[in-house]
């Protein structure tokens, strides 16, 4: 652990919200020991089986289960923030909407084009309140895109890796340049490998590229509907990633892009990217990696909002501002989205570069910090792999915590 990150964090957040943070990593690693990540992916699953002799892990039916032992065996060989090219409180352009929103009719759902992808390459690059850039939207050709991006941000790049011609594209990119990161969403709640993406996680790790492990359990429907019980969840997800990369390439550069979520009972079970809570949620992820001294990547400073409303606008200061005042590594989504990640607006983008500029902490509202919730560990052992909506606890809570 970082020491000196622990006790900027009880600063920032109070003692008694770090414990919180501190019990949440020990649930997770009750979520892998005992509830475990199902994975059929023989390269992975052979890796874990290289220590069920030791009963550091089982592999049974599909389902991979990781003892604490072996977890911090493997954040020991991982590359802590001090190694790592981003530095800390830093923006990016990131995500990766389907659509752009075409601002002058006031409209969203256009098909993004090359033009886009370069236009928001130039943006990133020219502008010093953005430290990088992920793709912001999606192009069919992931290898144009890469070359795209390449050409045109000098800064950090991500994006993905889903083929072979990809992969040694991102290989070159990475052999030139050494600032880039391969995002992919190992896991899909309820803790189970994404087998779409497995085969290329493996490619990627093997092949000495910094991996972005993301993973996006909601409080609510996939986790216990408190603050440590969606934080618990989630850092369970991306340390089987971590773990994966680590026993397949040691010293394999992860950043944790854990990225806890609430389910909005009032937008029939939605994710809610505009509340107070969503951003706080993501900046204790932030800090509970910091302390373990892994590079780690959020999301913050979006919105709710359809269209690029005074309110979207007032949503991106307000993430911004608390994001400056507590401290984070790295952040995600704070510039051009609109709902649900959906539509990315080119005016939305430029306005929120200004609003970066502009914010301070002094801007970020007042909030009472979280503490450790019991009721989350009873939910995990009651709930387990299913569905937290009708959990006690998710009543309990409902219309008391995760307000606006």
């Amino acid at each position: 652990m970082n020491n000196e990150q622990m006790e900027a964090s009880k600063a920032a957040l109070g003692p008694d919200t770090v414990d919180m943070l501190l019990r949440s990593h020990q649930d997770a690693l009750w979520i892998l020991e005992n509830l475990g990540v199902g994975c059929k992916q023989p390269e992975i699953q052979q890796a874990f089986e290289g220590f069920a002799a030791s009963g550091q892990a089982v592999v049974y039916e599909n389902r991979i289960y990781i003892t604490a032992e072996l977890v911090e065996k493997c954040l020991e060989t991982a590359p802590g923030v001090s190694d790592f090219f981003v530095p800390l409180n830093s923006f990016f352009i990131g995500g990766t909407a389907p659509y752009v929103y075409d601002d002058e009719k006031g409209v969203g759902g256009v098909f993004p084009t090359p033009e886009h992808a370069k236009r928001i390459a130039q943006i990133a690059d020219a502008h010093d309140p953005v430290a990088g850039m992920g793709r912001g939207i999606k192009l069919k050709d992931e290898v144009l895109q890469m070359n795209i991006m390449t050409e045109n941000c000098s800064k950090p790049l991500y994006f993905a890796v889903t083929s072979d011609a990809s992969l040694e594209r991102a290989k070159e990119i990475y052999a030139e340049r050494q600032d880039i990161m391969v995002v992919f969403c190992l896991t899909r709640p309820p803790l189970e490998v994404n087998e779409n993406f497995s085969d290329h996680f493996v490619k990627v790790v093997k092949a000495g590229l910094p991996v972005f492990i993301s993973a996006m359990p909601m409080a609510g429907i996939s986790a216990p509907y408190c603050y440590n019980g969606v934080l618990s969840m989630t850092h369970a997800e991306v340390l089987f990633g971590i773990c994966a990369a680590q026993l397949l390439n040691p010293g394999t550069i992860c950043v944790h892009a854990g990225y806890p979520t609430i389910a909005d009972p009032s937008i029939e079970y939605n994710p809610n990217y505009g509340l107070v809570s969503h951003n706080l949620l993501n900046i204790l992820m932030s800090h509970l990696n910091l302390i373990l001294d892994l590079p780690t990547f959020q999301s913050a400073g979006t919105t709710h909002e359809e269209h690029p409303t005074e309110r979207a606008y007032a949503d991106a200061r307000m993430g911004q501002a608390l994001c400056k005042k507590y401290g984070v590594h790295m952040i995600r989504h704070p510039f051009a989205f609109l709902r649900y990640l959906i539509d990315f607006s080119f005016e939305k983008l430029q306005k929120c570069i200004e609003i970066a500029q502009e914010a301070t902490p002094e801007d970020a509202p007042e909030i009472e910090m979280p503490t450790y919730d019991e009721r989350a560990m009873e939910s995990l052992r009651n709930i387990g792999l299913g569905m937290y909506m009708e959990d006690p606890l998710t009543t309990a809570n409902l219309g008391r915590l995760f307000v606006t």
